[in-house]
């Protein structure tokens, strides 16, 4: 891994990190739950269950079923703005800064599939200043990949930006359905590879070639 590049981490457990206390284990064993049966289908015991405690002590690292998902959708918010972040700041140049908000944001999508679906299974079980708060942190991390598409390949208009960075997510964010019967070694270079390929191409406009009328034609 380049100096300066984001690793995994091991809060709440990152993608690709293993859960290092309790709370973390809670919270990752939550995430599987929610994404498989839904937050209103997943009860109290079973996370206990599933992390390896009873139901009741779960209120010893959460006020409720709710406060967990709270911190669950803002803790992995945090997460991908604050790597997206840093690596913008240690790539400097605007094709080695793609490259790697690309390969950071695979590792999560890959290693962490279950949150994608809670994510848009279960926001609007939030409250609303938590979902008000998850939404400003992803539109500050859209806007990092804006700003690295906009400074990289050919020039594309603020509306083509735009389409460009969802359109990478949507590719991205496909994991829980496109990986979910692969490893991400094996997945990771053919998503990789096809999100870079999308956001280096030229705007549909820029590539086709002009229609020109036959000579002598009308």
């Amino acid at each position: 891994m380049e100096p300066g590049s984001v690793a995994t981490i091991d809060t709440w457990s990152g993608p690709g990190s293993a859960p290092t206390r309790r709370r973390e284990q809670i919270l990752v064993e939550a995430s599987r739950l929610f994404a498989r049966h839904g937050f209103h289908g997943t009860s109290i015991d079973g996370i206990g269950s599933a992390a390896g405690v009873s139901g009741p002590a779960i209120y010893r690292h959460f006020p409720s079923k709710e406060g967990l998902l709270v911190e669950m959708l803002v803790g992995i918010s945090e997460y991908l703005l604050d790597g997206g972040r840093r690596l913008a700041d240690t790539h400097p140049a605007p094709t080695d800064r793609l490259t790697a908000l690309v390969a950071f944001h695979v590792d999560f999508a890959l290693h962490r599939p279950e949150l994608i679906s809670v994510q848009d299974r279960d926001l609007a079980n939030l409250p609303d200043d938590a979902r008000r708060r998850v939404r400003a942190l992803q539109r500050a991390y859209v806007e990092v990949w804006e700003d690295a598409i906009a400074r990289s390949g050919p020039e594309r208009s603020t509306d083509e930006v735009r389409i460009a960075a969802h359109a990478a997510f949507g590719l991205m964010n496909s994991t829980p359905r496109s990986a979910a019967h692969t490893t991400p070694a094996t997945a990771a270079p053919v998503l990789t590879a096809m999100v870079e390929a999308a956001l280096r191409s030229e705007t549909a406009a820029d590539a086709a070639p002009v229609a020109t009328a036959p000579a002598g034609g009308s």
